[in-house]
């Protein structure tokens, strides 16, 4: 199994009166409440932590996209991820570049080959669409957004295969040369992951590519049915597919005992979840942004998030974050590595409004006492 460290960026100190209201932090809530001073001494200390997880020995640390609100100050994940190429030594997973809310698409081509080359081969480039709200963010039609997903992946992907210059004419995309340097220097490409809430289309996407599809907040049963979903894609494209094309990406918190760990993880839980992640469903996800074969499934693995308010313990129970000793985290994730398949597990140890010697302690104790029991224990596919 290989181990990950996501960062969500979260702002913690939103007003009491907006956690009390039922506003949305996403688009709409005003950016006066960023403290510009507090978040210089956010971004030092969140930065500190990512590079932490490469000195615990993770494999690699993830970084994403977000925009206009306090769930995540990362609105360039590549601007992250040049920070810390001499920092760390391990993968940098960019996941992802929201490709679909990009005018330029060449402009990711570049700066991921750029980023793979300073950094010796070590990026993972992840593509994903963006949320609904940030369709609203940017005033993009939500209806168009797989359609210039798929085409902005192509032009990326043949910009990084194929020699320029070659004139590219696509619906969304027009250019007369396409000829990016500098060019990736793991060939023919990075690796490239899919993280996904779970629609069809994206599975079987993923699939189809022989990519990585990485399965993001989410409960057991709706992980299982994508994971599921994914393994008969690849079959139906021709192929078996592996663990290793399978990850699972959650919060996850370690203490010394299970009552210590669901107590202080409990807080944390309920700020990202009743308060992070709140907002309107037709922001959340706006009409035209799925597809009706994926709209129930979605909306309905994802009930309750967002329009709050959600239990803590009831998250815990379903599988959308961990919290525990290491032993019961150590057995969680083993134990569904069997009944999943998956061999990638990115843990997001910084989430809601956790403290940094949490965080510290928690980190600590997983790398120490969780990921080395099961690194070198193999993942079989379910059934």
């Amino acid at each position: 199994m290989q181990f990950f460290g996501f960062h969500l960026m979260p702002y913690p100190y939103l007003p009491d009166e907006h956690r009390r209201s039922r506003d949305s932090t996403w688009v709409t809530l005003s950016n006066r409440h960023f403290d510009p001073a507090r978040g210089h001494q956010l971004y030092q200390r969140y930065l500190a932590e990512l590079v932490r997880y490469d000195q615990a020995g993770f494999d690699g640390i993830c970084v994403n996209e977000h925009h206009q609100t306090g769930y995540g100050l990362m609105p360039s994940p590549n601007v992250v991820a040049g920070l810390l190429v001499p920092q760390t030594r391990g993968k940098i997973a960019i996941l992802g570049n929201a490709v679909s809310l990009r005018d330029h698409p060449l402009r990711v081509a570049e700066e991921v080959a750029m980023l793979d080359v300073i950094s010796g081969g070590r990026i993972i480039s992840g593509f994903v669409r963006g949320i609904g709200a940030e369709y609203h963010t940017f005033g993009l039609d939500p209806t168009q957004s797989r359609e210039r997903f798929h085409e902005a992946h192509d032009l990326i992907v043949r910009a990084w295969t194929e020699p320029g210059p070659f004139e590219w004419y696509g619906r969304h995309y027009k250019l007369r040369y396409v000829n990016p340097w500098p060019r990736p220097l793991q060939q023919p490409h990075p690796p490239i992951w899919s993280p996904s809430q779970g629609s069809a289309e994206t599975v079987d996407w993923a699939a189809r590519n022989r990519y990585t599809y990485l399965q993001t907040f989410s409960d057991l049963g709706t992980i299982g049915r994508a994971f599921s979903e994914f393994r008969e894609a690849a079959q139906r494209h021709g192929y078996t597919s592996s663990p290793s094309q399978l990850g699972w990406s959650v919060p996850v918190y370690v203490a010394g005992t299970d009552t210590e760990a669901r107590r202080e993880a409990r807080v944390h839980l309920d700020y990202l979840f009743n308060t992070l992640l709140r907002m309107p469903r037709d922001i959340f996800f706006p009409p035209g942004y799925l597809t009706l074969r994926s709209a129930p499934r979605v909306m309905g693995a994802k009930r309750g998030l967002g329009a709050g308010p959600v239990d803590p313990d009831d998250l815990l129970e379903r599988g959308f974050a961990l919290a525990g000793s290491p032993g019961t985290v150590r057995e969680q994730i083993d134990r569904y590595a069997s009944e999943l398949g998956f061999g990638i597990f990115s843990g997001v140890f910084q989430f809601g409004s956790l403290g940094h010697e949490e965080f510290e302690r928690s980190v600590q104790l997983f790398a120490s006492d969780v990921m080395p029991a099961l690194r070198g224990a193999a993942t079989t596919l379910p059934g």
